[in-house]
Formats: C-alpha cells, sequence, structure tokens
C-alpha cells in the first residue's frame, strides 16, 4: 500500500493546486475520489483471493465492484486527463501509471485465462465463478427439505411474471455477470505495455530517487511476478531500481524522503522475494564468531 499511498498523497496535491484550470482539477478530484472509494474494495478482495476459495455471491459482487471502479478510473483518464498531459511532468507520470494501476486490477480480476498467484497453482480470481459447494455431492439426491428444493414450491409466490426477479422470472447464470461491464479477455498485454509506458515517462522525466518513479517500479515489479510469473525480471527491476535511488544526485525534502524510503524498503522485500529463507542450522553455521576476549554484540562498539 506504500505506492498507494504515495500516490493518493501527489494526486490531492495537484488537484488542490490546478485552480487555473477548474475543468482538470474537478477530474483530479473524480480519480481522487474514485480511488478512495475503490481501495477498501481492493483490501477485502486481496484477503478473499487467499482465504476465500469457494467465490460466493458476496465475492462475486465485490469483484464487479472493483471492475467498475477500474473503468470509470480508465474512461476519465483516458478521455478527459491524458489528452492535456503534454507540459506536465510529475503529473504525467502519475496519471500514466494509475492507467496502468487499473489494468492491472482487470487481469487479477476479470481476465481470461485465469491469473494464478503462483505457476502451476490455479486461483480462480474472475468474478462469477460458481462455488464448489454448489456441486451436488455422488451417491447423494436432492434434500427435499431444502428451503432451496426446487420441487417444493415457497410459501409465498410472485402473483406477476416480473415481480421478485429479472423479466420472465428468469435467473440470469452468474457465471456472466461482470461481462456486461467490460469483455472477459486476456489483459495482460495491455497492462504489460502501460506499465512499460509509464515507467518509460518516469525514466525519462524524473530522477532516480523520485517517489512517483518508485511508485511505478514497484507496481510493476509486483505485476510482473503476480500476473507474468516472470519472477527474475521482477527482481532484476527492484534490484536496478534500488541502484538508480543511490546512484541518484538530487535533494528532496523530508516528505518525499520518507515516501521513498519506505518504497525502497518494498523494492528490497520484492528483490528477494520467491528465493527462501535460510534454514535455522545453516544461519547459525552463517553467523560470525566473536574474537575471544570480546562481549557478545560488542565486536563493533563504534
Amino acid at each position: 500500500m506504500a505506492s498507494f499511498d504515495v500516490d493518493l498523497k501527489f494526486l490531492g496535491r495537484y488537484a488542490s493546486n490546478m485552480d487555473d484550470v477548474p475543468f482538470l482539477a474537478s477530474q483530479l478530484y473524480q480519480i481522487l475520489g474514485n480511488l478512495t472509494m475503490l481501495s477498501p474494495y481492493v483490501l477485502k478482495a486481496r484477503k478473499l483471493r487467499r482465504l476465500d476459495t469457494t467465490r460466493h455471491t458476496k465475492s462475486v459482487d465485490l469483484y464487479c465492484r472493483i471492475i467498475w471502479y477500474a473503468k470509470i478510473g480508465l474512461s476519465i483518464l483516458d478521455q478527459h486527463i491524458i489528452p492535456v498531459m503534454a507540459k506536465y511532468t510529475e503529473l504525467k507520470v502519475l496519471t500514466y501509471k494509475l492507467r496502468a494501476s487499473y489494468y492491472h486490477l482487470y487481469v487479477l480480476y476479470h481476465n481470461k485465462p485465469v491469473v494464478s498467484l503462483k505457476p502451476g497453482v490455479e486461483v480462480h480470481t474472475p468474478p462469477g465463478l460458481k462455488s464448489p459447494h454448489n456441486k451436488p455431492e455422488k451417491g447423494k439426491g436432492v434434500d427435499r427439505g431444502s428451503p432451496s428444493d426446487p420441487f417444493r414450491p415457497g410459501s409465498v409466490q410472485p402473483t406477476h411474471p416480473l415481480e421478485g426477479g429479472p423479466v420472465g422470472g428468469e435467473q440470469v447464470p452468474v457465471e456472466f455477470a461482470p461481462d456486461f461491464l467490460i469483455p472477459a479477455e486476456d489483459y495482460r498485454p495491455a497492462a504489460f505495455a502501460a506499465f512499460q509506458e509509464a515507467c518509460a515517462i518516469a525514466d525519462k522525466n524524473l530522477w532516480g530517487s523520485h517517489p512517483l518513479r518508485l511508485s511505478a517500479k514497484v507496481e510493476m515489479c509486483a505485476f510482473l511476478y503476480d500476473c507474468l510469473h516472470e519472477q527474475d525480471s521482477s527482481r532484476l527491476l527492484a534490484k536496478k531500481t534500488i541502484a538508480d535511488v543511490y546512484n541518484a544526485q538530487e535533494g528532496m525534502d523530508d516528505d518525499m524522503f520518507e515516501d521513498a524510503a519506505e518504497l525502497v524498503g518494498t523494492l528490497g522485500r520484492m528483490m528477494k522475494r520467491g528465493l527462501g529463507g535460510s534454514t535455522p542450522g545453516n544461519s547459525e553455521k552463517s553467523k560470525p564468531t566473536p574474537p575471544a576476549g570480546t562481549m557478545p554484540g560488542m565486536v563493533n562498539p563504534i
């Protein structure tokens, strides 16, 4: 979330300083509100991706909301903000990065084929998938006493074919629920191209330790690792970005320094992601032995 917080901070700062361009300011505020509303849904969806493997109706509704907000945000960026970004630098980097972030959500929650969190492990992340609990168990018939018994009429029946549901009383298939928002297709090439464009603009216009440049690189590292399963490329990008930070000579204020330090820490974890940790025995062997006569922890008192 460090990358997201940096994006919101810069977005709010630019929106409040666009008094001479009121229409652009209003569109930036709309994106700010969009991301603010979207954030809790994305956090909840990440927990469901780890814990809920059945994808009940609540998960379908959650994914549809995420795709809806992403679609609206992309529309605002493409139609009203990005076309007027030619004379801006930081804001241009931010808008192109946010565009890639919205495509990243498409890949995570409405991609076809389904994107798995790990290579060889299938995780049904797109909305609308049927729950395994809905499958009848072998050797068991329909529970006649169940409230969902199709052969047992309910106590209240609709008196009109249009009452109590869709037109004609027919239920819309759940598996097609999200397709009315965006087509179910492979969004990985579009997302990858958007990240490449955002990072190229950041490399051209911002110095190596700028928080917006680091924000774009952090999310691209996550996209490469999680969605494309390019673990080596993700780690190499994180390593190169950290090297650019230490080679940068430009100064920054305390606020930007704190943001950059947090993002560098995230990149450091991404650089080691998937490599595994050392075993307890190996870690004990790797510890240096202090010289005789010195106190533990005082090898280098200075």
